[in-house]
């Protein structure tokens, strides 16, 4: 199901390519949210209903005019004025999945029991890189539940090289063996 904010992220992502700058739309966007995340009490400031909606939009200004594309500017201000503000992020994951995919970019998740050293973390971009055929955006989290080994997930895809996973796979090979 296609939400309201999925159709806006859409549209600012479709009008950007249009006009050729989705590159510094998506590098502001990603500022803008970063912002967005440090400060969520000023979210609940452009969120207030109490506060007129001009004066909500005059705060966008005063922060942001200048400093990014006025095209993204407008769209903060119309999702302030439509009361959507708040799901902004939701508009940035469908920017940034139509940017990347007009990019030929994919975004890989690594799981692993302790951080991977960079040396580790661009052998392995590398390899997914070949795997894809794309250029991947590497993200890196840590679970100590994974014990050893790693987990990756790309393209929808899980490549599950985990203790725990192999230990899996042995007892489902087994399980059917048996029966």
């Amino acid at each position: 199901m296609t939400t309201a904010w999925g159709l806006y992220g859409q549209s600012l992502y479709d009008l950007a390519a249009e006009e050729k700058a989705d590159d510094q739309i998506m590098e502001e966007l990603e500022a803008v949210r970063g912002i967005f995340r440090e400060n969520p009490d000023y979210i609940t400031l452009l969120c207030e209903p109490s506060i007129p909606g001009r004066t909500r939009v005059q705060l966008l200004d005063e922060a942001f005019r200048g400093q990014i594309h006025p095209y993204l500017l407008n769209f903060l201000k119309i999702l302030v004025e439509k009361g959507l503000l708040r799901g902004f992020s939701t508009c940035c994951r469908t920017y940034r999945a139509s940017y990347n995919r007009d990019h030929g970019i994919s975004e890989a998740t690594v799981v692993s029991a302790i951080p991977l050293g960079e040396e580790q973390a661009a052998a392995l971009q590398a390899k997914l890189e070949k795997i894809s055929g794309k250029k991947v955006l590497l993200k890196r989290r840590v679970d100590p539940k994974v014990l050893g080994g790693l987990r990756v997930l790309l393209d929808g895809k899980l490549y599950d090289g985990t203790v725990g996973g192999r230990l899996d796979e042995i007892r489902r090979r087994v399980t059917e063996t048996v029966l």
